[in-house]
C-alpha cells in the first residue's frame, strides 16, 4: 500500500461538480493498493498516519501528530500511485489492485482511520476533482512495502 499524505489547511473532493466531502486542518491522503496488500499493510499505514508528527507545537517545531493538532482526514483512493514507470512512457497498472478487491481495502482503511481520527472519503472509482490547500508544503510518501 502506498500513500501520499499532504498536510492541509483545507481539502475537498467533488464528483460531477457536486461537493462530496471536505476537511479543514488535517491531511489529504491519497491511497493506492498493490495486488499483494492485506489488512496488515493497512494497519501499518494507519499507525504511521495517525502518529506522524508534522504539525507545529507551541515553539513552531513539527512535533504534534494529527490527534494532538485536532485535524481531520480526507481519504482519496488513487490506483495511479501503483504505476510502474520503469519501461517506456506509458505507465503500467499491472500491480494495482483491481476494483472489487481494492474497494474492500479502501473501505477498511477509512474505517480504521476513522476509529482514531475523523475521516471522510471520496467516491471509489469515480472521476474526482480533489482540491488541496497544502500547508507548508508538507508532503510525505509512505509505502508499506518499505517497512
Amino acid at each position: 500500500m502506498k500513500v501520499v499524505i499532504q498536510r492541509c489547511k483545507s481539502g475537498s473532493v467533488s464528483v460531477n461538480n457536486e461537493l462530496i466531502n471536505k476537511v479543514d486542518k488535517g491531511f489529504v491522503v491519497l491511497a493506492g493498493f498493490h495486488v499483494t496488500d492485506t489488512e496488515e499493510d493497512i494497519d501499518y499505514i494507519v499507525k504511521k498516519i495517525v502518529n506522524l508528527r508534522v504539525f507545529d507545537d507551541e515553539n513552531g517545531v513539527m512535533n504534534k501528530n494529527i490527534l494532538d493538532a485536532g485535524g481531520e482526514i480526507l481519504s482519496i483512493s488513487q490506483f495511479t500511485l501503483q504505476a510502474i514507470t520503469k519501461d517506456g512512457n506509458r505507465p503500467s497498472w499491472n500491480e494495482a489492485m483491481k476494483g472489487e478487491e481494492a474497494i474492500k481495502l479502501y473501505e477498511l482503511f477509512n474505517q480504521k482511520l476513522n476509529n482514531q481520527v475523523k475521516t471522510y472519503g471520496g467516491v471509489f472509482g469515480a472521476d474526482m476533482l480533489v482540491k488541496i490547500d497544502n500547508d507548508g508544503p508538507v508532503t510525505i510518501i509512505i509505502d508499506s512495502k518499505n517497512k
